[in-house]
């Protein structure tokens, strides 16, 4: 799983899987979900993401061996 904030369009990406997206559901106002050609997810698009959580205090987590560390 990766995560990417571009500045310029106030957009955070998860992207949970390294595959293509073909298709999309905007499944609330500025949430985009994004599926592959199997229809699983492997993406989510939060448009406008600094009004929507406070991006600037970014904790991650990692999964290790079964046990949540903080990274």
């Amino acid at each position: 799983m990766k995560i990417s904030y571009d500045k310029a369009t106030d957009s955070l990406y998860i992207h949970l899987a390294d595959r293509a997206s073909v298709d999309s559901d905007e499944v609330n106002d500025g949430a985009v979900l994004d599926f592959d050609s199997n229809g699983a997810l492997v993406g989510i698009d939060v448009q406008h993401a600094s009004l929507r959580a406070d991006i600037h205090n970014l904790s991650v987590l990692r999964l290790l061996s079964g046990k949540l560390q903080a990274a």
